[in-house]
Parts: C-alpha cells; structure tokens; sequence
C-alpha cells in the first residue's frame, strides 16, 4: 500500500519511505492510499478472537503486501503481550485499561509495534536511526522502553522542562544506552516545534537519517487501532455504543475513527480534552485557533496545536457536517477533572487525571440507551502527587514505576530556538 502526504496526495511514499521519514517533504503528515473495509461477518467473530489474533488481522489488513506474514505476526505479538481490561464503572459505562503495559500508558501499543517494525528496517541498512520524539508526558517513557537496546537505533527525547510528572520524567531520563533525554525551556508545542524543523533542516537530514516516534508516525497510528477492536467486542452490549478519547495531540481519536472506517461499529466519538481545546472549539463553530498550551493536571493533553488534526480533516475530506456527525467535542477544567475523580472514586474505582477527561466527556453526551466506553490512558499512580492530593487517600505504586522512581534523572537542557536545539544536536550526533 502507498501512503500520502495530507499536503498533496500527488506525493506518496512505501510503508517504508513512510515509516522512515515520519514527516512528508513537503511537511505533511502520512495517511493510507485506502482504508481496509472488514466484512460485517468478522465483526461477529471479534468476542472469539484473542487480543493478539486480532491485532494481527487489523495490522495485515493494512500491511500484508509490504511484510512477510511471518514477521508481523511477531511483530503483533511483541506488542500484545498485557492485557487491557474492560472494566464496569456504572451502568453503562466501561472503563477500557489500556495502561497494564511496561511503562503503565497506552502509548505502550504504538511505540512497541514501532520499535518492531523500525528494528526490521534498521537491519536492513547501514546508517544508524535517529528517532526525535516530542512528549507532553507518556510518549517519552513508552517511545524510549520500546526502544530501549534496539539494535541501529538511537533516541533523542525532547520534553518541556517542568512539565511533566516526576515519575514520567524518570522513565525516559533513566534510561542510559540509546535513550538521550533533551529538557527544553518552553511548552509541548515548543518541542512539537523543534522535531518538525530538524525534519525540514536539509544540513541535519543530509548527514543523519532521521525519524519520528510521534504520532506523526504511520507506524504509531495503526497499532492505536488495534485496542478499539478489543474493547469494543468485550462490551456485554455492542448496540449503540460510544466511546470517549482523553485527546491532545489526537493521535489516538485518529486511530479510532480509522478504525470506523475500517467498520467497527461504534455509533459515535466524543474527543474529550483539558482547557486546551482547540478542537472542541472547531467543532462546535467550524472555527479553529491554534493557541499557546496551557498547563493542567491532564499533563499529557496540553497541546494547543494538535497535529494529527490534519489527519482527521483529511479522513473525512473536510467536510464538517460529516466530522460532526462522528464526532463531538467538549472541554473540561481542572476543577471538572477533580471533581470526576472524586465522585467515581466514591463508587469504587480510581481515575488518572486523563482518564477523567474521558469520562466527563462521556457522561456529557451519553443519553437514552447508549452504552459508554472510556479510555483510561494511564494508570493513577503515574500521576500520584495530583491523584493523592485530589482524593486524600494514598495511592499505591505499582513495582514497575518504583524501580523508575530509584534510578537517577539524566538530561541536557536547552532553550527553545532552532538554532540552540541544531547546534546541541549536532554535538550529540
């Protein structure tokens, strides 16, 4: 299959050109040439399928003919290798735990899926990869453990400094061996920024091959989809359902609404974000503004710029009125946020701060006789200070972020400007 840049559909590329490159020449972002379409029959065999079964199925819908069947399968199963419980909340509405991963979040899914397939691609090369990775939080832990010791690899991380949880921080500041934490004196969107004009930097990309683990990246959005199939299929009712998407840089609702296209019949979307809502504000004027970030609890979801918009703009070919009927956005405070928290943990289960976004967004549209799915995108204690202080109970942390919480944090600090990011970069290199 081809893959298009969604600034001229003219340009396309291999998986491999697409996977390699993240980013278009021309600054655009991959999309498929098509999207599979599964038979109606096949979505009443998804409660009989194992997670890893269907995973492989939905990836060789998409990459069959550029994989030898024996290597994406191993692909699939290196990435599906926890669980992800579809848990009951109220009635009606499901939590879907997608943070029982090595580094507790969902970003676990894309960023082990793509270690696998840029491993492949590294062997077959000489040069060494160079994957920049922008977080606002969880990209970081989950790009930098998954490819952590990958032969031919070598990541670069770029976080806003002081913006992350301290926990988060520790799981790709600790690292060693390939991993190379950069802390930038900005926001998300700053080091959002950064990554796209060193792809566009001819003097960088001509003496470095260089990539992106960013939902940019074809290969982080395909796997993103393979989740909304489980859930989906493990609802005691798969009648009208709707599912809420904790969204920031809105990778993640991609995924889900390529997954409807594909025809998963989840009846609607809700993409639920903090008070960076440009998004919501599209949808609901046919308006969008790009803004500053702002910081929130919902760390992981302070992007005032989303670039993975672009790729829903051009799913649904621009056309508003079809996007809106898919899709509906809201957006919530601090103050919205504490207050879920605390009233579903009076009923007996804990959100993370991210995962209450969802939920809101949720219980806002959820009307009549829907069922209501939610992601819950990372786990409580990835966020402990916020959580502990919102419910005035201690949390406990799992064993795997205390072993993080014990290792030493190793960064470089730089400021905001291209040429300061270049020149640091190019030392490193």
């Amino acid at each position: 299959m081809l893959y298009y840049s969604t600034h001229n559909k003219l340009h396309t590329a291999s998986l491999r050109e697409a996977v390699l490159r993240g980013l278009a020449p021309d600054g655009g972002l991959y999309m498929p040439e098509e999207i599979p379409v599964f038979p109606p029959a096949f979505f009443k065999t998804l409660p009989e399928l194992s997670f890893k079964e269907m995973a492989f199925r939905t990836a060789s819908a998409f990459l069959k003919n550029d994989l030898p069947e024996t290597e994406l399968r191993r692909m699939t199963e290196n990435t599906i290798t926890f669980d992800v419980p579809c848990v009951p909340v109220e009635k009606d509405i499901f939590a879907l735990e997608l943070f029982h991963g090595p580094t507790l979040a969902f970003k676990d899914f894309g960023a082990r899926f793509m270690s696998q397939l840029l491993g492949y691609f590294a062997s077959q090369q000489s040069q060494e990869i160079v994957i920049l990775a922008a977080t606002s939080g969880d990209t970081g832990s989950a790009v930098a453990n998954g490819f952590l010791g990958v032969a031919g690899t070598r990541v670069i991380v770029l976080y806003p400094s002081g913006k992350v949880s301290p926990l988060q921080e520790k799981q790709f500041t600790a690292l060693g061996k390939n991993i190379t934490a950069i802390e930038i004196d900005g926001v998300f969107d700053d080091c959002q920024r950064l990554v796209k004009e060193a792809f566009g930097d001819k003097e960088l990309n001509k003496s470095h091959f260089l990539t992106s683990a960013n939902s940019i990246n074809i290969a982080r959005l395909i796997p993103q989809s393979f989740y909304y199939f489980y859930g989906w299929s493990r609802l005691p009712k798969r009648n009208h359902v709707a599912v809420s998407v904790p969204s920031g840089n809105f990778g993640n609702l991609t995924a889900g609404l390529i997954a409807k296209r594909m025809g998963l019949p989840i009846e609607h979307f809700v993409a639920s974000t903090n008070i960076n809502d440009p998004v919501p504000q599209f949808l609901a004027t046919k308006k969008f503004a790009a803004k500053n970030s702002v910081a929130t609890i919902s760390n992981a979801m302070d992007v005032g710029n989303p670039s993975n918009f672009a790729r829903i703009l051009d799913l649904y070919k621009n056309d508003y009125e079809a996007l809106c009927a898919d899709v509906t956005g809201y957006s919530f405070s601090d103050e919205d946020t504490r207050a879920a928290m605390k009233t579903v943990y009076a009923s007996g289960y804990t959100l993370d701060p991210h995962g209450a976004v969802g939920y809101n967004g949720l219980k806002r549209y959820l009307s009549g006789n829907q069922t209501g799915l939610f992601l819950e995108t990372a786990h409580p204690a990835k966020f402990r200070e916020v959580v502990e202080a919102t419910l005035r109970q201690p949390l406990i942390v799992p064993p795997a972020l205390l072993k993080f919480l014990k290792q030493e944090k190793h960064s470089i600090l730089c400021k905001k400007d291209f040429n300061s990011f270049k020149s640091l970069l190019e030392d490193l290199l």
